[in-house]
């Protein structure tokens, strides 16, 4: 029988047959995938025809069309519901897909095509699309090393299928540690807690087949945990499991890899004759150097660390009234923080809880994108790779533009954090695709019968990672490779930062944030609160972001450690880390830095992609509405459709006339002098 992954998928738009494909078919489909891609890239080389545009670069685009449908369907699964044979799978995927990259980028007679091309492009009558096309790609075949000969060639080659074979064990030893660590409360245990975390707790507990509540390394488990349990043992214990993820010691242990991740990446830029890893990587960034990145993480630092020193001296003092001797520490923090919002804004979370559903944030983030870009979308009863799945019709006046999938619940069995994919994305050419957009959260799921609540935070998620989705659904050019979040790393966060704003506007939450009990609409005081509160303990939360952002950046700027955690420690102390704040992601669970290539020395384009989304958004609060219709038009064009199509700077000054500086963002988190 023809392989479920290599079939024609006769499914509504295009969805893989998730209920047809087993853990059996990855493995020749992706190997006959492989071949068939290769093929494909050696005909294209092999032309007999002088290189041109549509035989060569277009080309290209079309080709591995049978690789992409495998490997959407496997890197989706694997990450959301993993299992020991796709992990297995994984762990032998990895270096055959280094392999593969090098054997097309290491094709000399294709470089000779693209590089042809590259010197007439002048002459070649492109569309603005077209040239930006293939300067991509020409810049992606020298930035890969296809100008290298002999054993530097050779040397990148094994440099890269190493690299890509620890990042999959960092992943799999993270999830592992995630996976194989949860403390079982006993009655006694749950002083403090409000009903809504012993009801995740419990909901975990049955998840993992206990008889009891737990608590697990979830983040949207254990940070309530952290900020209501009076048990200060407790939390001592939960916090030192948390932070100890990938430094445990034995197989899972992620030090050593990170050391030999950071001397292969600083090899791979000496190859290719730049200084440093990070000269190498964000030669293509909007900030476009390591100094320019540190330059502004430090702008903000110090306001930011003034401002931690002194929310933990207002901590520390609640902290000794109850008679609790000694300094604050990390594991108390949450704790007393979240009573001062209490005493000071008269603001729990416990009561803010039940108004924040996960259905009506999904309804209240599917309201903005109508009432901004005029999308619908309609539920639909599709077969999906998980139960939890679901599934929505994106269109725009009755025309299908895309499908949504919503995988929101945490489970052993998803690697931790929240992120967005496409399945499928956006072209015109060489054929036409319309795009499959998935958003992966982990929040806690209920017991059955019950609604899911959320905390702010995880409301906030909710609105992040669709932002992704708009500008993958939105997503209006020609070429795939420049599709939706194709863009410079330190771009890809403004749409989805940005999107986050909405959830502040009043009349949304009057309107979605109703009681998962009673159904009545957030009161207006609490909602004056929650607005009030919104920058509460902005001090501690950039502090922890900027720390980790910091590290990174000096991890990859120079000559890589021996010892990454020692250098770890030294970077902090230099900057004078308040002792009582940890690092948002440390070096051993630093899966946006070790997993892969995508965020090294690029965690700070958060924070570089913070100082546009709040300058855009002004932009709508000059408007007069949030709802603006000019300025929802103005960032779909310039931001939300373009893609990659046209330099990122160049988009963001279309749209709003010019680049913003970091005082908006600094007014945004409450840190302005």
């Amino acid at each position: 029988m023809t392989n479920p992954l290599l079939a024609d998928w006769d499914t509504p738009f295009g969805l893989a047959p998730f209920a047809a494909i087993s853990d059996e078919d990855y493995a020749p489909a992706f190997k006959e995938a492989l071949a068939e891609h290769l093929a494909e890239v050696e005909v294209i080389a092999d032309n007999p025809e002088p290189a041109s545009f549509a035989n060569t670069i277009e080309a290209m685009e079309g080709a591995g069309e049978a690789l992409d449908k495998v490997l959407s369907v496997f890197f989706s699964i694997s990450g959301a519901d993993s299992n020991p044979v796709r992990q297995d799978l994984q762990r032998q995927f990895s270096p055959k897909l280094s392999a593969h990259s090098t054997a097309i980028y290491g094709n000399a007679a294709l470089f000779a095509r693209v590089r042809d091309l590259w010197e007439r492009r002048e002459s070649l009558g492109l569309s603005d699309e077209e040239a930006r096309v293939l300067m991509l790609t020409h810049r992606g075949f020298v930035r890969a090393g296809a100008a290298l000969n002999g054993e530097e060639a050779k040397r990148m080659a094994e440099v890269k299928s190493r690299l890509a074979v620890l990042g999959t064990e960092f992943t799999q030893n993270l999830l592992a540690d995630e996976a194989g660590w949860h403390m079982a409360l006993s009655e006694g245990d749950l002083d403090g807690l409000p009903e809504f975390v012993k009801a995740s707790a419990r909901a975990a507990g049955e998840d993992l087949g206990k008889d009891g509540p737990v608590i697990t390394l979830s983040r949207s488990l254990i940070v309530p945990f952290l900020q209501f349990s009076s048990r200060r043992d407790l939390r001592e214990k939960a916090w030192r499991a948390w932070v100890a993820r990938g430094e445990n010691g034995g197989e899972t242990d992620n030090t050593g890899i990170a050391a030999e991740i950071l001397a292969l990446r600083a090899e791979r830029a000496a190859l290719l004759g730049y200084r440093s890893f990070a000269e190498y990587k964000l030669e293509t960034e909007m900030a476009g150097s390591p100094d320019k990145v540190r330059d502004l993480l430090m702008q903000v630092w110090k306001p930011a660390r003034a401002q931690a020193l002194a929310d933990g001296e207002v901590l520390e003092g609640m902290m000794q009234a109850d008679g609790v001797n000694g300094p604050l520490q990390a594991w108390d923090w949450r704790f007393y923080a979240e009573k001062r919002r209490k005493a000071e804004h008269d603001l729990d979370e416990a009561e803010l809880k039940p108004y924040l559903q996960l259905d009506k944030m999904i309804e209240a983030s599917f309201s903005c994108a109508h009432r901004l870009f005029g999308l619908e979308f309609r539920p639909l009863d599709v077969a999906l790779y998980h139960p939890d799945c679901r599934a929505w019709e994106v269109l725009r006046d009755g025309k299908h533009l895309a499908v949504f999938i919503g995988d929101y619940f945490a489970r052993s069995s998803k690697r931790s954090g929240a992120w967005c994919s496409a399945m499928r994305s956006q072209a015109k050419r060489p054929q036409v695709k319309t795009p499959i957009i998935i958003n992966v959260c982990n929040f806690s799921k209920p017991s059955k019968g019950q609604p899911a609540v959320l905390s702010y935070d995880d409301a906030r998620t909710v609105f992040h990672e669709f932002g992704h989705a708009l500008h993958q659904m939105l997503s209006d050019v020609d070429f795939g490779s420049v599709a939706g979040t194709s863009v410079a790393r330190d771009f890809v966060e403004l749409p989805s930062q940005l999107f986050e704003h909405w959830l502040e506007v009043p009349q949304v939450l009057e309107e979605f944030a109703t009681h998962a009990e009673t159904g009545e609409a957030m009161p207006r005081a609490l909602l004056d609160k929650v607005l009030k509160a919104a920058n509460f303990d902005m001090g501690f939360s950039t502090v922890e972001y900027i720390a980790s952002a910091l590290v990174d950046l000096e991890f990859h700027d120079g000559k890589a450690p021996a010892d990454p955690m020692k250098m770890q420690a030294e970077i902090l102390e230099q900057v004078g880390m308040p002792s009582a704040i940890t690092m948002r992601h440390a070096t051993p669970h630093f899966a946006h830095v070790f997993s892969g290539d995508g965020y090294s020395s690029g965690y700070y384009s958060y924070m570089w992609s913070e100082v546009m989304d709040a300058d855009a958004f002004a932009a709508f609060e000059e408007a007069g509405s949030a709802f603006d219709p000019e300025m929802a038009a103005r960032l779909e064009k310039f931001i939300l459709s373009a893609g990659g199509s046209q330099d990122a700077e160049a988009l963001y000054t279309q749209f709003r006339g010019r680049m913003p500086g970091v005082d908006a963002l600094l007014r945004g988190r409450g840190l302005a002098a």
